[in-house]
């Protein structure tokens, strides 16, 4: 890392200093956790578009997987769910990998005249075969206690197993969409992983048999301590009464446990990325993005790299989207909204410094600083600027009204200034 990149980091981390003593710790270690989310997820879209060029735009798809996967392992089985509905859903599902299989075969052996009608015949046909035996089983399975479970649960094992698998199955999915369209040009792509991430989020949000839908899933286990049984703890109390308030200090103790987890994994990340990089698939990666069809002529199968990038970058963002399940102890599949987070986590990429992990790193941390503290920063701003005006003054009104929009106003002014002043980014790639 560069000295300007090590005093970018330096002023970061004073700005986090000046919140913990100006605001609260409370406030700064939830900010600085949320930072690191960023973080990697920036890491993962700069695997993709700063060494391969590749424009994905459903990252949110590949995060809530993640978010998916903490559900699935963490939360435990509803045994009555399982009793009604298990065999519909797996028959369902063993139907819909012969369905698959069926489509493959008539692709593959049907004479070319024919090739379209019998692969639409075989899809109609098994689409309602499966509908016969899914919609029934759906419809027993949400209809178990549906305020409180209403789905099948989980596997009720470690969550944080659910990082690493969320990162498998983030990746699985990247695999399956890349196969599609990898070979579409840029904006293409774009546009198709776009539709796909709502394919996705379409899907959590109205199959309630598997993720209570809109409901919400509430209550995921931590892999850190709860504050109320830090409380609870009488050495915890005699020791935390020296600082202040007992539930203040458990809270600060929940968040630097989730800090040492969250820095091992973007450590973790960080060093893989970096080694990645500067090997010699690094480099190839970076001759296909620039010029893909010199690499071509070199002999490289670009597709095939392309798909690789792909799908680690999607195993990444998978990976950060079950730390931030975990985070928050719940799954709401409404929160993920594909354009605005997206276009914040592009923001981070671009404002870092694509094709640079420390870059990545940096903007993850800075945009997801800036994104948290604008708001409160606009509300004193607007109460500054309008302690001359009467408290029925139209104009204060609108002005302090308008302040929770400051957010937006800042991160296109800061786009803007760093597109104009520094066009590579904070910490441009070498």
């Amino acid at each position: 890392m560069s000295q300007r990149g090590a005093l970018y980091f330096g002023i970061f981390f004073l700005l986090l200093i000046a919140v913990g003593f100006g605001q609260s710790w409370n406030v700064a270690l939830g900010i600085l956790n949320l930072c690191l989310i960023s973080a990697i997820m920036s890491l993962g879209v700069n695997i993709q578009w700063g060494y391969a060029g590749l424009f994905n735009v459903g990252v949110m798809g590949f995060t809530a997987l993640g978010g998916l996967a903490a559900v699935l392992i963490s939360m435990p089985p509803v045994a009555e769910a399982w009793a009604v509905g298990g065999v519909g859903i797996g028959l369902s599902l063993l139907g819909l990998l012969i369905l698959v299989a069926a489509v493959i075969f008539v692709r593959n052996n049907v004479p070319r005249v024919f090739r379209f009608w019998a692969t639409l015949a075989v899809i109609l046909v098994g689409v309602v075969l499966i509908r016969l035996v899914y919609a029934p089983a759906v419809d027993r399975i949400e209809a178990i206690n549906p305020a409180h479970t209403g789905y099948l649960g989980g596997f009720n094992l470690p969550i944080v197993l659910s990082w690493v698998v969320g990162g498998a199955i983030a990746a699985g999915a990247g695999w399956l969409i890349g196969k599609i369209t990898l070979g579409l040009r840029a904006d293409y792509l774009a546009i198709a992983t776009l539709g796909i991430s709502e394919i996705i989020l379409a899907v959590l949000k109205y199959e309630e048999w598997l993720t209570r839908g809109v409901k919400n899933v509430t209550g995921l286990p931590r892999p850190v301590p709860y504050e109320v049984d830090l409380i609870a703890s009488a050495d915890f109390a005699a020791f935390a009464s020296r600082f202040g308030e007992v539930a203040d200090a458990a809270s600060v103790v929940v968040k630097l446990c989730y800090l040492v987890l969250f820095v091992a994994v973007l450590a973790i990340i960080m060093w893989l990325s970096e080694r990645a990089l500067k090997s010699p698939w690094g480099r190839m990666m970076r001759a296909i993005r620039d010029n893909r069809d010199a690499a071509s002529a070199m002999g490289k199968d670009v597709k095939a790299r392309h798909l690789q990038v792909f799908v680690l970058g999607c195993a990444v963002c998978g990976i950060a989207g079950a730390m931030l399940t975990t985070l928050d102890g719940q799954l709401t599949p409404t929160s993920y909204i594909p354009l605005r987070f997206t276009f914040l986590i592009w923001v981070m990429v671009i404002i870092g410094g694509s094709g640079n992990n420390w870059g990545a790193m940096l903007g993850g941390f800075v945009i997801w600083f800036l994104w948290i503290q604008a708001e409160p920063l606009g509300n004193w701003f607007m109460h500054a600027i309008t302690l001359f005006m009467g408290d029925d003054s139209w104009l204060k009104g609108h002005l302090i009204a308008g302040a929770a929009y400051t957010r937006l106003i800042l991160m296109g002014a800061l786009l803007l200034l760093v597109m104009r002043f520094a066009p590579r980014g904070l910490i441009p790639e070498r």
